[in-house]
């Protein structure tokens, strides 16, 4: 699968039809899509020395089509096409983040981004370290990570959690439009390197954005839907899923409470062991391959912190341990579903 390939179906999901939010203004609905462009738009207004760049982010309006029109509004200088290198324009933006300025670097899908790992570990996230507290690195870093598209192995994988892994970094998913729309300004307020990884199912989910809405702490996780019976754990794309197997849940009589990550570095060890002290039981769902997982971080700290309080083992559900497949059937069942969930809930509560 190739970057004109992602470039067409991007075109067809973006401009072959009208989006939802976008057909009538009545309807008072946005997308997680648009609420991403309007945060960046804020971000461009309110601080001169903020800038975008990555490949086609101009143009083009962005693989994804979240900077559509923003370079008409900013100008080549603050909406910068770069490169096809991920590694040149990743340490551009640590350049940049140094001198002063408030980079926001894209980066098309998780898996390019290895081609910049050296810059985002051996640079971004140890420099305030290595020079004794002189030298932070106000970057942030948004990408595409996820399957369920049908754009194959090299465009599909969530490697999130290998970022979760190195101090240094803040590492966020937003999984709402509340939180596409207003996690971005405290991103760039945040002297470290922020990486932002965006599910590419999510882009075109639309619904109502509270005016009232603003973030909670960069470090807090949510949760989505209150329970009794079992902590559902979860992130990014994989909350539609968790709450539509909440809701089936609830349909058979088990209460199922819904927590939200957002932030995988910090995790917030306490929304996630308070819930479990209330449910007694734990299922984590994790696009990620189980081996090595964010699902297996989670698992482990709730045995650490909240043993006693178990009823049953602590559930993962996962993705194969395979490349993402290019066949939808495939694909999808490779990927947690909801009957998945459902099954893994069935087990725990007995």
């Amino acid at each position: 699968m190739t970057a004109a390939n992602v470039h067409e179906r991007t075109a067809k999901e973006t401009r072959g039809k009208t989006e939802p939010g976008e057909a009538s203004a009545a309807e008072h609905k946005t997308t997680y899509r648009e609420a991403l462009r309007e945060a960046l738009r804020d971000a461009l207004r309110g601080d001169e020395r903020v800038f975008l760049m990555g490949e086609d982010v101009g143009a083009y309006g962005g693989c994804f089509g979240v900077s559509l029109g923003l370079l008409e509004e900013f100008g080549p200088e603050r909406i910068r096409d770069t490169p096809l290198s991920e590694s040149a324009f990743v340490g551009a933006g640590i350049g940049a983040a140094l001198a002063g300025m408030r980079p926001i670097v894209e980066i098309m899908t998780v898996n390019f981004s290895l081609l910049a790992l050296d810059q985002i570990l051996n640079n971004a996230a140890t420099l305030l370290h290595m020079s004794g507290g002189q030298l932070a690195v106000p970057l942030v870093i948004r990408m595409t990570t996820g399957a369920g598209r049908q754009l194959a192995a090299q465009h599909s994988h969530s490697l999130e959690g290998w970022y979760a892994h190195i101090p240094g970094l803040r590492v966020l998913a937003p999984a709402t439009i509340e939180d596409a729309r207003h996690m971005l300004a405290p991103a760039l307020a945040d002297p470290d390197p922020v990486l932002i990884f965006e599910h590419g199912t999510l882009y075109n989910a639309s619904g109502e954005l509270d005016p009232a809405a603003r973030p909670l702490p960069l470090d807090r996780a949510a949760i989505r839907r209150p329970g009794t019976d079992v902590s559902l754990i979860t992130y990014g794309g994989c909350l539609p899923k968790t709450l539509a197997a909440a809701d089936e849940l609830a349909a058979v009589g088990v209460s199922a409470e819904v927590v939200d990550l957002r932030s995988l570095r910090p995790l917030d060890d306490t929304t996630i062991t308070e819930s479990v002290f209330r449910t007694h039981r734990a299922v984590v769902v994790d696009e990620a391959w189980r081996t090595g997982s964010l699902a297996a971080e989670i698992s482990a700290r709730i045995g650490e912190q909240a043993f006693y309080a178990l009823d049953a083992r602590v559930r993962r559900v996962c993705s194969a341990e395979v490349p993402i497949p290019y066949a939808r059937q495939l694909e999808a069942a490779a990927l947690p579903q909801i009957a998945d969930i459902v099954k893994a809930v069935r087990e725990a509560v007995g």
